[in-house]
């Protein structure tokens, strides 16, 4: 036992000091990847939205005062974090969902800006300032719980009629609302939806990097979160959380890089853009492609067995 004991001392070494330097990208990792999901499933629906940086604010904010101030637990903390942006799209969902593509990005990305100047005139928010000393509550086990229930919750939603609504009115909402489709209705329910998964992760991101401020929800954050599930493609719920992955670890890989490191972000951005418009978990390209493999194989392997028939 003391020699096995012995033997796992370097390894756990190795973790404690792996984990004690990664842990903040480990976590944002998870957060990013509740964050492509949100808009994934408002763009399933046809809805370019760019509120969704706003509703993490409001999840961030809601979550971290209520732990401050009132010594709720954390999980009722996250709770509130998810309610409150979800009444608050549904407040604006209703007069805004009228409106569709550039428009409603354009209405949506006003919608943030707001919410940014109204937390910058709160001072029991901090003001510009912020709030600082944020416990630290989150924990790894926590992004992976809350990350794969909403997986599982959206992988269910797709395979039902909500799902199957959401592509018809994607593909076209005059035929889908033809066919009985409650466009509205389901409009605004992917709306709500995915407030509540960006309150949600704002919540469990204000709980580990013990400050949050007006800055971190603004224009660039909202455009950040559209690029990582653009980038991994909303065909299904790998690529959104595969983008995000990859988004994230990406200015790591690059930090040797320094000066260059963010016009070589930008370049693999526009060639991912450029040559897999549908990001890079295409299922309809990679069954494509598996099926050329088989092909292949198929038509070598009698040409093979012709050549040995001869000789």
């Amino acid at each position: 036992m003391t020699t096995l004991v012995a033997q796992l001392m370097p390894l756990l070494e190795w973790w404690e000091a792996f984990w004690s330097t990664y842990n903040t990208v480990i976590f944002s990792i998870g957060v990013n990847a509740m964050l492509a999901l949100s808009i994934y499933v408002t763009l399933s629906c046809g809805l370019l939205s760019l509120a969704n940086a706003a509703f993490m604010g409001i999840g961030a904010y809601a979550a971290s005062l209520l732990t401050m101030h009132t010594g709720v637990p954390f999980g009722v903390a996250l709770a509130a974090g998810a309610l409150l942006p979800a009444l608050v799209a549904l407040v604006i969902g209703i007069p805004t969902l009228r409106l569709s593509g550039v428009y409603l990005a354009m209405a949506t990305l006003g919608f943030g800006e707001v919410v940014r100047v109204i937390i910058l005139n709160l001072e029991f928010a901090g003001g510009p300032m912020g709030i600082n000393g944020i416990p630290q509550k989150t924990e790894f086990w926590h992004i992976v719980l809350l990350l794969g229930a909403t997986l599982f919750v959206l992988a269910r939603m797709r395979r039902s009629k909500v799902g199957r609504a959401f592509e018809a009115i994607k593909a076209d909402e005059v035929a889908a609302r033809l066919m009985g489709i409650d466009v509205a209705g389901y409009k605004l329910a992917a709306f709500v939806t995915g407030a509540v998964i960006a309150g949600l992760a704002g919540g469990l991101n204000a709980h580990y990097t013990f400050t949050i401020g007006p800055g971190n929800y603004a224009f660039e954050n909202a455009v950040d979160i559209l690029t990582m599930a653009v980038f991994g493609g909303t065909g299904n719920l790998i690529g959104p959380t595969a983008g995000a992955t990859i988004l994230t670890l990406l200015p790591e890989v690059l930090r040797n890089l320094k000066d260059f490191r963010l016009a070589i972000n930008g370049l693999i951005l526009v060639l991912v853009i450029l040559y897999l418009p549908n990001g890079i978990w295409d299922p309809r390209r990679i069954r494509a492609f598996w099926q050329r493999r088989a092909a292949a194989r198929g038509v070598s392997s009698p040409a093979k067995a012709d050549s040995d028939a001869a000789v």
